[in-house]
């Protein structure tokens, strides 16, 4: 059904967008979950590649790690490159995911860490590592309650079939990023869980540490957590091999108000920025590099936050 609030030429562009999106889901659909990863991932390294991502990539990485060679900055790119490629694939068969059964393709580190989670109003942090939607699948699993905070894409058909298909094993509450302030309150103060993907530049956020330069930051999830008590807590995610994943729980970050609110606010914020810095640098190349996640010199001389 089209949105009302799109113009004509809008319900034109986005219908012809979602057709061919529909099209490729259909199709990797049809040749089940490893062919689709598989083909995907070649789609990603051999067309993704010459789109301008790998440029992209490239100069954050250079900047981020100015002590990797050439050579070893190229295996990171064509990784994330073939990374996007196989994730995209895999929306076709996110029902197909599981911690259990008889051929689980999710496995969990530290699900001790996790345990401590149950029954409490807890924010759990990520970024874009390997396919970042296995993780609120395995949350689902485990038995945690809560919904998931997500920016949706430009196009509301394509939203609507993602939205439909993250809901068949992942949460089934789904929180627009700017829409949704208020029911997030009302999960952490219910004892839910927010799932977050905290790694992602926003114009209206503060400045924080990244890979030794400011990137603009979300402060909502440090506002959050300092308004309710509720705990940080951090999850990364490694793609094995083809479609079979490995997430790491990590510790309650630690942090301990100074009792001035902004100050708290922009502290947590750089303590949670170090900590997705920590889990990207052990593992580089499952992290999406093609963000425009710092300013550039265009951004300064235009005036634009970045």
């Amino acid at each position: 059904m089209a949105d009302p609030a799109l113009t004509s030429g809008q319900k034109l562009r986005y219908g012809a967008e979602a057709a061919l999106f529909f099209l490729f889901v259909g199709f990797f659909r049809l040749i089940g979950v490893d062919a689709a990863s598989f083909v995907g991932g070649l789609i990603g390294r051999h067309v993704l590649y010459h789109l301008g991502w790998a440029r992209k990539a490239h100069a954050n990485l250079a900047a981020a790690f100015p002590e990797k060679s050439l050579a070893e900055r190229e295996a990171i790119v064509t990784d994330v490159c073939r990374n996007v490629g196989r994730t995209a694939a895999e929306y076709a068969h996110l029902d197909k995911f599981d911690m259990t059964g008889r051929a689980p393709r999710i496995a969990v580190e530290n699900l001790d860490i996790a345990e401590e989670m149950r029954g409490k109003g807890v924010l759990m942090l990520s970024g874009h590592f390997a396919n970042w939607e296995i993780m609120p699948i395995a949350a689902q699993e485990f038995g945690l309650e809560g919904g998931i905070v997500y920016r949706p894409p430009n196009n509301p058909y394509v939203d609507r079939f993602i939205a439909r298909a993250r809901a068949v094993k992942g949460f089934k509450e789904q929180i627009s990023k700017h829409q949704g302030t208020r029911r997030i309150f009302t999960l952490l103060r219910g004892g839910k869980a927010i799932l977050l993907l905290a790694d992602q530049k926003t114009n209206e956020g503060i400045p924080a540490p990244f890979f030794g330069r400011d990137a603009m930051t979300t402060p909502a999830p440090a506002a959050l957590a300092l308004k309710l008590k509720a705990p940080v807590y951090f999850a990364s995610n490694r793609r094995g091999r083809g479609a079979r994943f490995t997430i790491t729980v990590h510790p309650a970050l630690q942090f301990t108000p100074s009792g001035d609110y902004d100050r708290d606010v922009r502290d947590l914020t750089i303590a949670i920025n170090a900590k997705l810095e920590e889990m990207v640098r052990a593992h580089p190349e499952q992290w999406l590099w093609i963000h425009r996640r710092w300013p550039t010199a265009r951004d300064v001389n235009t005036g634009k936050r970045s």
